[in-house]
């Protein structure tokens, strides 16, 4: 049995249409000061240009900065009332579903996942703004009026200032959605530059907000490669803080350039999310989570379930019926329906999984399915790919592949579980399966990662998400996601008189 191909379609209609984007600066479309634009080939057709996005130079980059300064320091949005910010927010989540169709097909072109999937993103972004804005009327500080007879204190909530957001190319507006409605509700302007393969969404975003009515300057997007545009983002003296989800290599960078100027930084660095499979769990709903984790989006999401240990006893079962799921998969044309797996973003990401597979075979592991490029006409595909007899030194165990690449390991006891799924640098995400709840809760309980499951893997705005170790550091929504965009400053207030002090 192998993997189906479903080619992709070059006649479809959708692909006809002309993608030219301008930036955000300071509530004015703007191109690039040069001239210069980045030209996005879809990964599904090749040859086929799907977006053309400015290429902002350092002084694009920092008029933007300038304008959300102005914004801030100068403008009416720090000042405004929670309801009055809230309202704003509102606004921008129903445009978000009033243009969900066309926002989900220029990130199935631009990063070649599957349209139903995008689909469903965009309902998840529009949940986002509609949740947080939710909870700006209810933002508060804290008042102390224990302090003594004659004194009381405050905590006041204010806005961090001017936030940098620099978002990856596998979910752009997911992720920007995770980060914008709550640095906005705290009274923050913005500026946002998106991967420079996936502009697209992002740009529009800037449109529909502006559209909306928020105030100029306090959304700004520009369109760019990292050096310069996320740079200066980082290390720019107008910027209070820099947003950051990505790479480990590019989050170091990040937390360098932002270094000199003392600013916060929030990083989402990735992980290799361990999913602790226990004998008495029930299999097919465990087996069809995992595989759904590992090769939806093309396995390039950063919480995806890429390292499977699995309880000794029911190994062997537990890996056919993965092996089963694999096999029905059918991957290529996003834009198909029955399609469940798109094409890799571009040809060094799958370049890179094709090189961690192949140094996973000469390692000594064993493909049970997959391992191989999929497709014609240089399309970028590739089958669901798992691995077993693998040693907790090999690549495919330790590296986050990025790609529907799974390493399965196996154990007898809880504890051994835990200390496999411990032995990483990395601590996003984990999920556990087994109908003895308290067992499941002690094992997840032992396990050092930020964003966890018991018997599935969902997110919900209500929850902070977050890493541990050299996942990341900072926490993203719910209540506290505010206060990643917020300082607190105390204040004494003395109501005695006051006593000289010779």
């Amino acid at each position: 049995m192998t993997v189906q191909f479903i080619e992709p379609d070059r006649a479809d209609p959708r692909l006809a249409i002309e993608r030219r984007y301008t930036m955000l600066v300071g509530g004015r479309s703007v191109a690039a000061a040069s001239g210069r634009t980045i030209r996005r080939e879809s990964p599904v057709h090749p040859g086929l240009v799907v977006g053309e996005f400015p290429d902002a130079s350092a002084e694009d980059v920092e008029r933007a900065i300038l304008a959300a300064r102005r914004a801030f320091d100068e403008g009416p949005w720090p000042r405004l009332s929670g309801k009055e910010r809230a309202a704003y927010l509102y606004k921008i989540s129903q445009a978000i579903r009033d243009h969900a169709e066309e926002l989900a097909l220029i990130e199935s072109l631009e990063v070649g996942k599957t349209l139903a999937g995008a689909r469903s993103e965009m309902n998840n972004c529009a949940d986002l703004w509609q949740f947080a804005a939710g909870l700006v009327r209810g933002l508060e500080g804290s008042t102390h009026n224990a302090l003594s007879e004659h004194a009381l204190g405050l905590v006041l909530r204010e806005p961090i200032g001017v936030v940098g957001v620099v978002t990856p190319w596998n979910y752009p507006l997911v992720i920007a959605s995770e980060r914008l409605p709550w640095a906005l509700g705290a009274g923050c302007t913005i500026v946002l530059k998106p991967s420079e393969f996936t502009s697209g969404s992002s740009l529009r975003l800037g449109e529909l907000a502006r559209d909306a009515g928020l105030p100029d300057g306090v959304v700004n997007v520009v369109s760019g490669y990292g050096n310069p545009a996320g740079q200066i983002l980082a290390e720019h003296p107008a910027t209070d803080m820099v947003a950051f989800t990505g790479s480990q290599r590019v989050g170091r960078q990040i937390g360098a350039f932002a270094a000199p100027t003392i600013k916060r930084v929030g990083l989402e660095l990735g992980g290799k999310g361990p999913v602790v499979v226990f004998a008495d769990a029930d299999l097919e709903a465990a087996a069809n989570q995992v595989s759904r984790s590992i090769f939806s989006n093309q396995g390039q999401t950063c919480i995806a379930g890429s390292r499977l240990i699995v309880e000794r006893r029911v190994a062997h079962e537990f890996v056919q019926r993965l092996e089963g799921l694999a096999n029905r998969v059918t991957v290529g044309d996003p834009l198909n329906p029955d399609t469940k797996v798109g094409a890799f973003i571009n040809p060094v990401q799958l370049g890179k999984v094709e090189s961690y597979v192949k140094a996973g075979r000469e390692a000594g592991a064993r493909i049970v399915v997959g391992g191989e490029r999929i497709g014609t006409n240089g399309g970028l595909f590739y089958q669901p790919t798992i691995f077993t007899d693998v040693r907790p030194d090999m690549s495919i165990v330790r590296d986050e592949i990025f790609g529907p690449v799974l390493a399965v390991q196996q154990f007898d006891t809880r504890e051994e579980a835990i200390g496999i799924a411990n032995d990483t640098i990395y601590g996003l995400s984990a999920v556990v399966w087994s109908l003895n709840i308290d067992n499941a809760l002690q094992t997840i309980r032992g396990i050092r990662a930020g964003r966890c499951g018991i018997n599935g893997q969902e997110g919900a705005a209500e929850m902070p998400i977050g890493g541990y170790k050299q996942s990341g550091q900072g926490r993203e929504l719910g209540h506290r996601g505010f206060d990643e965009y917020s300082e607190f400053k105390s204040i004494h207030i003395n109501m005695a008189p006051s006593r000289a002090w010779l």
